[in-house]
């Protein structure tokens, strides 16, 4: 099997690479070098000799002298290439402290940046804080204004509404007044009609009693000059005073219907028993009218019993009081 030929670039790839990775290493081996190596004296400057062949000297010491400078090239070499590497770690380790002195100066003026800023944040923080607890307390100053504003509008509504409550109470209180007033002045006044009226009831009521008592005493004049006669005939005093008491007794009892009128008349018989008790009273004669009819039987009625009719003998009694006749005839309007 035939071998294919390497290019020129395919031969030297590895070569390539191999010394590059070296190269790397090298370099970071002497940055951790540089990074941890104390710090060194600067180094001291590198005297070069340069020697010039005087004519005057002979070719052996010119030989000598060329002999001595190459060996003292020789020896300077190695030291020289030392004061180098030296002289390169200084410089690559005051480039990574200055380095480190950036990166330092700058995180520290990063930091002082975002303090500056947390500063600024905090500030206008404050201010927003301030502004927004200004602004709460005007509102707050201005709700407690509006409300005092709005208490004083209910207080004044108050006073306005309790002086006009006071006003009216005070005018209804004084028609209540007046109204109580008149009510009892025309109390008063009515106490006194009616006590004006019932006296003059009370003098129309004698007065009609009175015309009563002359009616019956004139409509029973006619029984009572008869039996007044038989009495004298017989000497019976007791029988004119019982006729008056009779009179008197109905005219008691009698009480006038609003339909009597002047020139009427009802005869009554009254029935008595020997003890005076009126058993029965009937109309013998009519008037007419009915009520006024009523009204004279009803009144006999009334009397109900007149004790003194025991003063009687039996005979005297059953001949003149067991059935007696009354006529009843009122004057006029009044009686």
């Amino acid at each position: 099997m035939q071998q294919r030929e390497r290019s020129p670039s395919e031969s030297l790839f590895w070569p390539v690479v191999w010394a590059v990775g070296l190269h790397v290493l090298m370099f970071g081996m002497l940055f951790v070098s540089f990074a941890f190596a104390p710090e060194l004296p600067p180094a001291k400057p590198i005297v070069q000799a340069t020697l010039y062949q005087l004519k005057s000297q002979s070719q052996a010491t010119t030989q000598t002298n060329q002999k001595i400078a190459g060996e003292a090239k020789k020896t300077a070499a190695p030291q020289y290439e030392t004061e180098q590497l030296e002289q390169k770690k200084a410089e690559a380790a005051a480039q990574a402290k200055a380095e480190a002195q950036k990166q330092q100066a700058a995180k520290a003026a990063e930091q002082k940046k975002a303090e500056e800023a947390q500063k600024a944040d905090a500030a206008k923080k404050a201010e927003a804080d301030a502004a927004a607890k200004a602004a709460e307390q005007k509102k707050l100053a201005d709700v407690a204004k509006a409300k005092a504003a709005l208490e004083a509008d209910k207080k004044k509504a108050a006073e306005a509404e309790a002086k006009k409550k006071a006003a009216e109470d005070a005018k209804k209180k004084a028609a209540e007044e007046a109204k109580k007033k008149a009510a009892a002045d025309a109390a008063k006044k009515k106490a006194a009609e009616d006590a004006k009226k019932k006296a003059s009831q009370a003098a129309e009521r004698k007065a009609v009693e009175d015309k009563k008592a002359a009616a019956l005493a004139e409509l029973l004049s006619e029984d009572t000059e008869r039996q007044q006669a038989l009495a004298e005939t017989q000497g019976d005093q007791v029988a004119g005073s019982l006729d008056d008491l009779i009179v008197k007794l109905v005219s008691e009892q009698w009480r006038r219907p609003p339909s009597a009128r002047n020139g009427m008349s009802v005869e009554v018989l009254i029935e008595m028993l020997p003890d005076g008790t009126i058993t029965n009273a009937s109309v013998s004669r009519s008037s007419g009218d009915a009520p006024f009819d009523s009204s004279a039987v009803q009144a006999v009625r009334n009397v109900g019993r007149i004790v003194e009719m025991q003063q009687l003998d039996r005979a005297t009694f059953d001949r003149l009081y067991r059935q007696r006749r009354a006529v009843f005839k009122p004057e006029d309007l009044g009686l």
